[in-house]
């Protein structure tokens, strides 16, 4: 890996007044039309979008929620679907599959639906897929990393596209978890090393790609253990862990996990680095018992310092919304853009009916979709619907709050 670019990160924005709700759906919202007015004749479109705005990932959730609503109302603000007006019907699925897929479906059932956003979570995911694919019902994910999502179970060995109408802005657990072993072990030295898993598959993922990379780089893995992502007391593993004595511990899980895990590993004497991927990286991780010295690896570059991320940040503090972006809202106003885009090109040829001829027609727009210009630079896909986007930086808390120490392409090797 070669050292490209070092940057410093500054806390999320937390600004502002909630969004309203109301309408048909539990978190419907109504976005602005343009100053001087716009030709709105052909009535109403939705964006959807489907993200846990409760529960211990919210702050994630609700920055995806609020970007998306920026990106819509801007569109409406430029009035960029002629005819129509965009509105943003936002469903909280509480990182809970089930909940995930219900609102998905009816967002299928819905002609009016152009495509969804979201969700964050690969599990809720591996549950929408099936319950939309039918409907030809686009969906732009802003958060998932499971490879398999994609390109399938053997994604490593033959990849295969699962659903042509699924696609993603971020980059995938094959590559952000060797890309964090490699700043481990190459940089930090940590040849010594510890894994914790939550169980989840996307958690088991990173951590085994994380594990294959160290090894190749001459690290050793000391032990592997599991914990339930609802304990609360991690002391028996952590015990175990402490035995072996690691120089550092790969979390595969999320910062409600790692946080309170980072904090009892150090009251237990076990003082070394809890590195994970962008499931750790929010200021959640450090409120719940971070260290100094812990590290997270995520998606993208920090996107105050990007030329192209500075007017979705200044964008985003101006609307004053009481949420911070989190670490996936710029790629859910990428996401957003995108679905906004392509639609402009469909609509312009006809009235939007919403069948599943059309949602096909918009699914090869986004498919043929490519930009240098979004929020997190590159925004565009592969043949799999991959993002062509394959930066990522790693992150330390220092001084109490996350600071970005590198960033770059992730190159294999």
């Amino acid at each position: 890996m070669k050292r490209k670019s070092a940057a410093v990160l500054s806390g999320p924005l937390a600004l502002g007044i909630a969004l309203a709700s109301g309408g048909c759906g539990a978190n419907k919202t109504e976005a602005t039309s343009g100053a001087g007015g716009c030709d709105t004749s052909r009535g109403t479109l939705v964006v959807g979008v489907i993200a846990p705005m409760s529960g211990k990932v919210s702050a994630i959730g609700l920055g995806i929620r609020n970007s998306v609503q920026l990106a819509v109302e801007q569109a409406n603000a430029k009035c960029a679907i002629k005819g129509y007006r965009l509105t943003v019907d936002a469903q909280d699925d509480e990182a809970n599959p089930d909940k995930g897929a219900a609102a998905a479906q009816r967002f299928a059932d819905d002609p009016s639906v152009v495509g969804i956003v979201g969700p964050y979570n690969s599990g809720v995911a591996r549950a929408i897929q099936p319950k939309i694919a039918p409907a030809n019902l686009l969906e732009i994910s802003p958060g998932n990393t499971d490879p398999a999502l994609t390109r399938g179970v053997d994604f490593a060995a033959v990849p295969k596209r699962q659903y042509p109408n699924y696609f993603r802005v971020v980059g995938t657990d094959d590559l952000q978890g060797p890309y964090n072993a490699r700043y481990m072990v190459e940089e930090e030295g940590k040849k010594r090393l510890a894994i914790i898993t939550d169980g989840k598959a996307v958690g088991e993922n990173s951590a085994t790609q994380f594990a294959k990379e160290a090894k190749k780089l001459g690290a050793r893995i000391l032990i592997r253990e599991k914990v339930n992502e609802n304990d609360s007391d991690f002391s028996s593993v952590l015990t175990k862990v402490k035995a072996t004595r690691p120089e550092a511990i790969y979390v595969g899980s999320e910062y409600h996990v790692a946080g309170p895990l980072s904090k009892q590993a150090k009251d237990l004497g076990l003082v070394v680095p809890i590195s994970g991927t962008d499931g750790l990286y929010d200021p959640q991780f450090i409120a719940l018992g971070g260290k100094e010295g812990d590290v997270a690896t995520s998606v993208g570059a920090p996107i105050e310092k990007l030329e192209t991320g500075k007017a979705f940040v200044e964008a985003y503090k101006k609307k004053g919304f009481s949420d911070g972006y989190g670490g996936f809202g710029a790629f859910a106003y990428d996401a957003a853009n995108v679905i906004v885009t392509s639609l402009g090109k469909v609509t312009a040829t006809g009235e939007w009916t919403g069948s599943p001829q059309q949602r096909t027609q918009l699914i090869a727009q986004v498919q043929a979709y490519k930009t240098d210009a979004g929020a997190n630079g590159v925004v565009g896909f592969d043949q799999y619907g991959d993002s062509l986007n394959k930066m990522f930086t790693v992150y330390r808390v220092t001084s109490g709050a996350w600071k970005a120490v590198l960033s770059g392409q992730f190159e294999e090797k």
